[in-house]
């Protein structure tokens, strides 16, 4: 089934192939992409679906097509580091549907992180992101990155774009923000932001595990990279690891002279040409499956491709079901007397709100958080009373997942850091799954009745303390009004 390019759309600024648009066959809908889009016919037997090829290599049929295939003549596959029949298949499928010119498949969401960073910054460089990224990316920037010598620097308002300019340095070379946070559901400006970027001439990347394609995609509002965790929504089973980059192919990388060196100047491994000579628009996935990726070697296995690949045929379906069910027990959650607070940009309280209703018109997602009155005792208390729940680390299953961040994901982070990013000891964070709401309502009931017995087992040990000599009381309950007042946001 064929395809345009997002960029070469009917209506576009780009599109004029002479023939009248009013007679033009209707682009496919989301569904239908996201089960043909990226299709090749397979010759050898005729399989319906994408074959698994499980090689590490492939033969070349004399000595003149396997020079031709090293130096780039030949497009043929070589080795399954630098590309893969099944990958490559995955890769188009996620391309198209990002509306993004080309991708590149590898083995995590941190691999895809990774990879798409080292393609545009190296030592002495600068990348702006979002103070609101999940712990692990925090970690990647902070830690990994920061001894590669990459500076990378957080934004603590991202809704204010002054700051986000104010922060832009000459040496900047990315800007980087989730479309929904994670574990905060704080939604990104997409378009504003990536103003923002293109007036400084640095490319903007969004995460857009959350969202996934069929909620938001970023390259329409602005952005010049996108990665996933392809292990989470797009998988939606639990079954793979994967990642995924994916290029708009609009970004202009000789813009600003000495930014970019690695794309722009002469390279000897494309004999004396540069990637964007030998390249054009396609020089930076090039560069990734050339150099970050395949030299790294952060590898998805074709396996894991397929799986992938079969689960983002059901993609709409899942997510705009638990999108649904999310909403509804983020508004059942808000209403209980056990709750300071829930962080679901669905909800009209959720500073978030007017953005998520902007670019998020399908649904909010399936990721969402809140905080329980009485910090972690409470949280203990819900997480092991939940049995529908499962208490893993993962989001993006299609079973409903629990997780305790202050003390798993984020518990090596520091407590200023913890507060800046809004996880308290109360926070619990949902991943809402395909499960009937009335069951997974039930299962969050089971766990507030555990938190009000615990509470009440706690009231008479209070009362005893209270009545102590030399007890300051009221000196405690300010200090712990004011811990709570940083460290759980806003409070009803």
């Amino acid at each position: 089934m064929p395809f345009r390019p997002a960029h070469d759309e009917p209506g576009s600024a780009a599109y004029d192939d002479g023939f009248d648009d009013r007679f033009a066959v209707p682009e496919p809908g989301f569904a239908t992409r996201q089960v043909h889009a990226g299709e090749h016919d397979e010759p050898a037997f005729g399989a319906r679906i994408t074959p698994i090829y499980l090689s590490a290599g492939f033969r070349f049929d004399d000595f003149a097509q396997a020079r031709d295939r090293f130096a780039g003549d030949d497009q043929g596959y070589v080795y399954t580091r630098a590309g893969n029949p099944t990958n490559a298949a995955l890769e188009r499928r996620l391309a198209e549907l990002e509306r993004g010119r080309d991708a590149v498949v590898v083995a995590s969401g941190q691999a895809a992180l990774t990879v798409a960073v080292l393609a545009v910054a190296k030592a002495g460089d600068h990348v702006l992101s979002a103070q609101s990224v999940y712990s692990g990316t925090r970690s990647l920037f902070t830690q990994g990155f920061g001894r590669f010598g990459i500076e990378v620097e957080f934004v603590d308002d991202a809704r204010d774009l002054d700051e986000w300019r104010r922060r832009i340095r000459p040496n900047t070379r990315a800007v980087y923000a989730e479309s929904i946070a994670n574990p905060t559901n704080d939604v990104i400006d997409l378009s504003g932001v990536a103003a923002v970027a293109q007036a400084a001439g640095v490319p903007f990347i969004v995460d857009n595990t959350l969202a996934t394609p069929y909620l938001v995609r970023p390259i329409e509002h602005g952005a010049d990279l996108v990665v996933h965790s392809a292990s989470k929504f797009l998988s939606g089973h639990g079954a793979a690891l994967g990642g995924v980059v994916i290029d708009a192919g609009t970004f202009d990388w000789s813009a600003t002279p000495g930014a970019y060196p690695h794309l722009t100047e002469p390279d000897t491994g494309l004999q004396g040409a540069s990637y964007l000579e030998a390249h054009g628009a396609g020089a930076y996935t090039a560069y990734i499956r050339g150099v970050t990726g395949a030299l790294f070697g952060p590898v998805l296995s074709p396996f894991n491709a397929f799986l992938i690949q079969q689960g983002i045929e059901t993609l709409s379906l899942r997510v705009g079901r638990q999108s649904s069910t999310a909403a509804a027990l983020a508004a059942w959650l808000e209403d209980r007397p056990e709750v300071l607070s829930v962080n679901y940009a669905g909800l009209p309280s959720n500073p978030s709100h007017d953005l998520a209703e902007r670019y998020l018109p399908r649904g909010q997602g399936a990721v969402l958080s809140f905080v329980l009155d009485g910090g972690e005792q409470s949280a203990e208390a819900f997480y092991d009373a939940v049995e529908l729940f499962s208490r893993m680390s993962h989001i993006g299953d299609t079973r409903s997942l629990i997780l305790h961040p202050a003390t798993t994901t984020h518990a090596h982070l520091d407590a200023a850091t913890r507060a800046r990013g809004r996880i308290s000891a109360g926070l619990l964070r949902l991943s809402v799954g395909l499960e009937e709401p009335d069951d997974l309502m039930r299962d969050l009931e089971r766990g507030l009745a555990a938190v009000r017995a615990a509470s009440a087992r706690r009231a008479p040990a209070a009362s005893a303390r209270s009545t102590t000599p030399g007890t300051p009381t009221a000196t405690r309950r300010t200090t712990d009004a004011a811990a709570s007042a940083l460290l759980e946001g806003s409070t009803r």
